[in-house]
């Protein structure tokens, strides 16, 4: 019997994809490719994102649930991708394992919005990129946002979250979190005049050293949706932090890096057969 090989499945050669393959020395392999060189013994991260549609996950979880029931262990496995990028079931994981995080509701052509009081903000159920992601700070604003988005493919077979707002205080905290351990960390601060601060809409990096309060929350979080290589976004609110989203195919760079390359962080931790005890961050050895 051959040595235990690490894949990374996953359908685009992103920077972060590549260079997490070439430093773990693993098979980057999309899932068809997958089911035909994994074999019992392996261990695969799963890395599947949401379709550019926004109307759901990425094609290959059934080839995930075959790899599993031939013996190969898959890290990020169908259920956490799952709870991850669907964002009502995200919400519902957080809250019942009591970690701090927007109210959220689902809304569809057949909600009551005006049920709802803000300010709000209204995101895709299955959204990436802070595409379609709206603030609305009155019940007009609502309304409009609602006739913008209510004939696009993904509202009518998914429909949206409408999210208590957290009042934006320019930037947010991303932590990366593999294996219960934090293993890379920056702020993400928003661009002039823009209120998000996804990157693709102009925010920029900020390496940073995270508080001991924030490591804590982002592996509860990560724990709560059984991730194994999850991105925690942080917002800060009043003398803590709440949860905004768990992101199951986190994009980073090494700006992320704490103590070492977080890319090498990642694929030991990744790469152990047996965790110990969870660890807050790797900046402690």
């Amino acid at each position: 019997m051959g040595r235990m090989r690490h894949a990374l499945i996953a359908w685009e050669r992103t920077p972060t994809n590549v260079t997490l393959a070439r430093t773990g020395d693993w098979l980057l392999v999309d899932p068809v490719r997958a089911l035909k060189v994994l074999r019992p013994g392996d261990v695969a991260l799963a890395r599947l994102d949401v379709r550019p549609t926004l109307d759901g996950i990425q094609v290959g979880m059934e080839a995930l649930g075959e790899l599993s029931a031939r013996g190969v262990t898959i890290l990020n496995d169908p259920s956490t991708l799952l709870s991850t990028h669907d964002k009502l079931l995200t919400a519902r994981l957080l809250a019942g394992a009591g970690i701090p995080h927007p109210v959220t509701r689902l809304l569809t052509s057949a909600t009551p919005a005006r049920e709802w009081t803000g300010p709000v903000v209204v995101k895709p159920r299955f959204g990436s990129w802070g595409s379609y992601v709206e603030r609305c700070d009155s019940a007009a604003a609502l309304e409009r946002h609602i006739a913008s988005i209510e004939d696009h493919r993904w509202f009518r077979s998914c429909g949206a979250i409408m999210q208590s707002l957290v009042p934006p205080s320019g930037f947010d905290l991303r932590l990366v979190v593999a294996r219960q351990r934090v293993v890379g960390a920056v702020l993400r601060v928003s661009a002039e005049g823009e209120w998000r601060t996804n990157v693709a809409l102009g925010a920029r990096r900020v390496p940073t050293a995270p508080p001991a309060d924030a490591l804590r929350l982002a592996v509860e979080a990560a724990g709560a949706v059984n991730g194994s290589l999850v991105g925690v976004d942080l917002l800060p609110d009043g003398d803590g932090w709440v949860v905004l989203e768990v992101n199951g195919a986190v994009e980073f760079t090494s700006e992320y890096s704490l103590a070492g390359d977080v890319f090498g962080a990642v694929t030991e931790s990744l790469s152990r057969r047996v965790e110990a005890r969870p660890a807050l961050v790797g900046l402690a050895g």
